[in-house]
């Protein structure tokens, strides 16, 4: 049995973890901190980017097989952990599109479910919605999920199904001998010899890469978010304008975000995003100037340039494999991911082509 470790407890090496122990390896996971606390869980949990017609097809293959992935991984993990993720085709309204017309042929050639509602259907979709411009669109098989028990369901399944699960362990060197990986090293002392190491850190991935010779464009990304307590049923769609978006929770709790900020890796909240958040909230759904704000809170994403991933296996070290830079969208891009870099890792032939993700693919414009 192959030994595999994994660097990085998030949805990206948690999945990985899953994938890879589905295929009979011995699997460890490394955190730096408690698992599932950084991007993943700082999210907003919409299974869609915000615009997909905007992003790389790349990125959409990825989008659209996760999306077919998603309904029978919730009910696995749901029958082992007790967890409901709570995911929900809430259907996603979008307000003021500027680029209508690019987003109608996007779906059109994807074959996805769409309509233009007007201001009356907007009513009837939303009746606390108090402004509603022009060019609207309406996808109402967008689902989404509750990331933080997503999150615990999954850490449940992965300690049932008998992955090693270490947090506080923050990986400071990967060895190598004769262009094969060894093992990894900790900062807290510990060493972990392994057949194979995947690199799953998000926003942190890029120091450990550079150790290795690999300079990829990987950096943090601060989102604030809020999250609001309002009565349940007030809202039923995911609301999204101007690249912000409104996701109601099925108890009444109502998720506002997000901002884009590169600040390093500053994960302190600020005065000002507090206020732009409510402020468009509440512009949007007067009704929220009731909601108590319960939480007001940052993460950092894995910020790459166009938005694709870098999946794949490191061209000189064998054993040596990454999964990173998922951006803004690391929720729906995960399980093809963790499948896509399972089935490199196994010597499969995989459904998607997986040159798209290579550590050294051809370089796109930024999405």
């Amino acid at each position: 049995m192959k030994t595999c470790v994994i660097i990085g407890g998030g949805i990206i090496g948690m999945l990985t973890g899953r994938s890879l122990l589905k295929r009979g390896y011995k699997v460890t996971l490394l955190e730096k901190g408690p698992f599932g606390q950084e991007a993943s869980w700082a999210g907003g949990g919409i299974l869609s980017p915000l615009y997909p017609w905007r992003y790389p097809d790349a990125v959409n293959r990825l989008v659209f097989a996760s999306q077919r992935l998603y309904p029978a991984l919730i009910n696995e993990l749901m029958a082992v952990s007790g967890i409901d993720p709570e995911r929900i085709r809430s259907g996603m309204l979008m307000l003021g599109v500027d680029d209508l017309e690019s987003a109608k042929r996007w779906a059109g050639q994807k074959g996805v479910n769409f309509t233009i509602p007007d201001a009356a259907a907007i009513q009837k979709l939303e009746p606390v919605l108090v402004r509603a411009n022009a060019h609207n669109l309406y996808f109402p098989d967008i689902a989404q999920v509750r990331n933080p028990r997503f999150l615990k369901a999954l850490q449940e399944y992965l300690r049932h199904n008998g992955a090693t699960m270490l947090t506080e362990n923050e990986v400071t060197q990967i060895e190598a001998s004769q262009n094969q990986v060894v093992a990894v090293k900790t900062k807290e002392g510990c060493r972990l010899q392994a057949d194979i190491v995947v690199i799953a850190n998000g926003a942190w991935s890029g120091h450990l890469l550079k150790q290795m010779q690999i300079n990829l464009q990987i950096q943090p990304v601060r989102g604030q978010m809020l999250l609001l307590r309002a009565r349940p049923e007030l809202i039923n769609r995911i609301i999204l304008q101007e690249n912000r978006y409104i996701i109601p929770r099925s108890d009444g709790q109502v998720v506002v975000g997000s901002t884009v900020e590169y600040v390093g890796f500053d994960k302190s909240t600020t005065d000002q995003a507090y206020s732009d958040l409510r402020r468009f909230a509440i512009e949007l759904i007067p009704e929220l100037t009731k909601a108590t704000v319960v939480r007001h809170w940052a993460g950092l994403r894995p910020g790459c340039g166009n938005g694709i991933p870098f999946i794949g296996p490191h061209p000189e070290i064998g054993g040596l494999y990454i999964n990173a830079g998922h951006f803004r969208n690391g929720i729906v891009m995960a399980p093809a991911s963790a499948e896509l870099i399972a089935g490199l890792i196994n010597g499969e032939d995989n459904v998607i082509d997986a040159s798209a993700y290579s550590l050294f693919r051809p370089q796109l414009q930024p999405a």
